[in-house]
């Protein structure tokens, strides 16, 4: 048997005879394998442990836009169409109007048809500002952004208020338009609800963290 085979732990000598002393001083031991089986992560002696993902900081699963937002918004939008019918039908015949705002002020204040015809235009370009102020509302809330929400239901429940004020109330504004009101108040309650349940909330959170971590 050769000087270098067997347990002796034998190393060359200085004149390549076997020697029985320890392995040189530059020779470093490789570090020891890891045993099979042994959890990912371990460390070996001495090393720190591999780095691993924080618990419970992976992304949530993918949501797509729920029914309750999109019956939500398109209850707001049938509302903004049935009030914009509703205009159309009351600005029809302006002189009509005209001949109602001059009996109604006569006996209050003195009105000209012309000051009564400003005020009806100016009304008018002012609600148009409202509903393209609605719209955009509508938009931003259907893209997800919690803010249009909230100003979808302050502006519901100032209309729900407006309306319920309005028929009990007893104004006279014939059967057509009146129909027109109880179903304008009936989808603006529906989208308030729908844009309140616990589905679309939890899509708007979704929709909050997209863009907060720069994914949406």
């Amino acid at each position: 048997m050769t000087s270098g085979q067997g347990g002796g732990g034998q190393y060359p000598g200085p004149e390549g005879q076997p020697g029985q002393g320890g392995p040189p001083q530059d020779w470093n031991a490789p570090p020891p394998q890891q045993p099979y089986g042994q959890p990912y992560g371990q460390p070996y002696p001495g090393y720190a442990p591999a780095p691993s993902a924080p618990a419970g900081q992976g992304a949530p699963p993918a949501m797509e836009r729920p029914t309750t937002v999109r019956a939500g918004i398109g209850a707001f939008l049938a509302t903004l169409i049935l009030g914009l019918v509703g205009s159309i039908v009351t600005f029809a015949d302006i002189d009509d109007l005209v001949t109602q705002e001059l009996a109604r002020s006569g006996a209050e204040i003195e009105l000209t048809d012309d000051v009564i015809r400003s005020a009806i235009l100016i009304g008018a370009v002012i609600s148009l500002i409202f509903v393209a102020l609605q719209l955009l509302f509508m938009w931003f809330a259907w893209k997800g952004h919690n803010w249009a929400r909230i100003v979808l239901w302050v502006i519901g429940g100032l209309s729900v208020l407006s309306g319920l004020a309005g028929l009990s109330t007893g104004t006279a504004l014939g059967g057509f338009l009146t129909s027109l009101s109880v179903f304008q108040l009936l989808l603006t309650i529906a989208g308030i609800v729908l844009l309140a349940l616990k589905p679309s909330s939890e899509w708007y959170r979704y929709r909050s963290w997209q863009r907060a971590t720069g994914q949406g």
